[in-house]
């Protein structure tokens, strides 16, 4: 399937790692000019040197004002990966202020604001568009010690039908991506214990955690005008876990 993304500039944050870092190098791939946000130098300068021509950015995301001065003036974006997160893991009695502010401030307040830049130009050039919010399955099924990520997520998948709501009208699509436990190196280190796996994996259909490019496929489809009638929805990349 051409995906037709050579020549689209995209905007990806929490790039430095993981799903982001692997999104940049399949948008690089594929063509397109990418913005790569991260709060981490070093590995925005190993992508760099990776994938010659991408433009790093650093800044952190849970800074609304160090963010605005960074990417105020990024220039047109078509393309928009919403992937910067934090899990911050306390059993509900013992949740912090801290762990609040920081885990909505990042997983939910700088969603808004980073669209909102990108959208805004959009508009401004009337030219279509695509955000991709990277939810998880945490937003729709409950687990222990997740409360505050947990609802980060859950406002994460709302926020996405209501910017699809409000920006379709400008041929903005937005969408989230919900995958379950993926194997980036941080999920291998967070899900090596096997009988704290096997909790897991005892309510995936399909019986294993999602691999990177499982949910990098879906998140470049959603980026894609291969997907041109899809906004407002929240797609699985599960295993069949919410099924259960």
């Amino acid at each position: 399937m051409e995906l037709s993304l050579a020549g689209r500039r995209a905007l990806v944050t929490g790039a430095g790692k993981g799903i982001g870092r692997s999104t940049v190098q399949a948008l690089h791939a594929a063509g397109a000019q990418v913005v790569a946000v991260s709060r981490t130098q070093a590995d925005l300068d190993s992508l760099v040197r990776e994938c010659p021509g991408v433009e790093p950015v650093c800044v952190d995301l849970g800074d609304w004002e160090a963010t605005e001065r960074a990417l105020g003036g990024v220039g047109p974006v078509d393309l928009l990966v919403n992937n910067a997160a934090v899990a911050l893991l306390q059993p509900f009695l013992e949740v912090t202020k801290e762990a609040c502010d920081t885990s909505f401030d990042v997983n939910l307040r700088a969603v808004i604001q980073v669209s909102q830049i990108v959208a805004r130009g959009l508009i401004a050039r009337g030219a279509p568009g695509s955000i991709v919010n990277v939810s998880s399955q945490a937003s729709q099924r409950a687990l222990t010690n997740h409360s505050v990520y947990c609802s980060t997520k859950g406002a994460l998948d709302m926020l996405t039908k209501v910017m699809a709501l409000e920006l379709g009208p400008h041929q903005i699509r937005v969408n989230a991506l919900n995958p379950t436990v993926v194997m980036t190196p941080m999920g291998q280190a967070n899900w090596s214990d096997p009988q704290k796996a096997k909790t897991m994996l005892d309510r995936i259909p399909l019986g294993k955690f999602a691999e990177v490019e499982n949910v990098v496929d879906t998140i470049l489809f959603l980026l894609s005008d291969r997907s041109s009638m899809t906004t407002g929805s929240t797609v699985p990349v599960d295993g069949g876990f919410l099924a259960t």
